[in-house]
């Protein structure tokens, strides 16, 4: 009788550990939708559909005020085999004083942000042990946590909102070692997610800037090389109908829809889990801002420059380790 040997285990574990993060979002929404349609209309249960929407009232502004973490979920031995996956690595450039709260940029978004989820959300890479004294935040778009049960398992890893109010609470109402973590391209940055790419949108994102200054919390620089590697893309004839369409649904959401592709279940198969591709998150120097209670426009310009300037030499410092050309730069739109 054939038995799997502890490799082929190991790489089955690893891609069960992908495929149920890169799809939890889509499958957890609709079986909740399901579910609670199933016991509204077909059985007697729909107090239970009542309370998990009482509940929800009650509870809607916890991703807002810290959100609910439980770091047993951090280090669940599923993330282990998550970034194995891949591998993920997270390499600290600078020390960070536990005495101070930071926000941390992440670049690029990529598709999925993989190694911003592997490296910040989780224990996997020994986050804990590279920044002693440390609490990680990662920010996400508010509209993940208007679902039962996606928001509680993103809340348990120490996923918040990356509202305005969010931040303003994470960085005057839960001390002091606070690191808030951004992906500041966004799903804007989705559609540049190529092989060989080295395109962030970041010229137009203040926000974070103008956060940093009201707070007077240093700005750290981050990139994730490799991120942009780890999916292709089809890339329709341009003002085409399929472009078009793109375009337009754009318009409405903001929203890119890219038609991306990667491997399946096995590795030479076609799918829609990321390619095995290394991936290292290098985390630069804190940038010290000033605490300005009201930034004025040139303010805010001033220092998003410096901050700009401070990814860019990052970048150009690492940027050959990691297999990319001495003379590709980093182009920021």
């Amino acid at each position: 009788m054939f038995l799997p040997s502890r490799k082929d285990l190991k790489t089955a574990l690893e891609v069960f550990a992908v495929f149920q993060w890169s799809l939890s979002a889509f499958f957890i929404t609709n079986v909740v939708i399901l579910v609670n349609l199933y016991l509204l209309a077909f059985t007697s249960y729909w107090p239970v559909t009542m309370f998990m929407f009482i509940w929800l009232a009650f509870d809607w502004k916890t991703p807002e005020q810290g959100g609910r973490r439980f770091n047993c979920v951090r280090r669940w031995r599923l993330w282990r085999h998550y970034c194995d996956y891949f591998p993920i690595k997270l390499l600290k450039t600078h020390d960070i004083s536990p005495s101070h709260n930071y926000i941390l940029a992440c670049h690029p978004h990529g598709l999925m942000s993989h190694a911003c989820f592997g490296n910040f959300t989780t224990e996997a890479t020994g986050f804990s042990k590279i920044f002693p004294g440390i609490t990680s935040y990662t920010l996400t778009l508010g509209a993940f946590f208007w679902v039962p049960l996606l928001r509680d398992y993103l809340m348990s890893a120490g996923v918040c909102s990356v509202s305005q109010s969010s931040m303003d609470f994470l960085l005057t109402r839960k001390g002091k070692g606070n690191m808030l973590v951004v992906v500041v391209g966004g799903l804007a940055e989705c559609r540049y997610s190529l092989p060989g790419s080295s395109t962030l949108v970041l010229k137009n994102r203040h926000g974070f800037v103008r956060t940093a200054l009201r707070h007077g919390v240093a700005l750290i620089p981050a990139y994730a090389f490799g991120e942009a590697e780890l999916y292709n893309q089809y890339i329709f004839t341009p003002e085409g109908l399929v472009n078009s369409f793109q375009k337009w649904l754009q318009s409405l959401t903001h929203v890119y829809p890219c038609a991306f592709y990667g491997r399946g279940f096995t590795k030479n198969s076609w799918g829609f889990l990321p390619y095995a591709r290394s991936l290292t998150t290098v985390v630069g120097k804190p940038l010290p801002v000033p605490q300005i209670e009201n930034p004025s426009q040139e303010d805010v310009a001033k220092y998003h420059k410096l901050y700009t300037d401070a990814l860019r030499k990052l970048f150009d410092e690492h940027k050959t380790k990691f297999g990319i050309s001495e003379t590709q730069e980093l182009e920021i739109i």
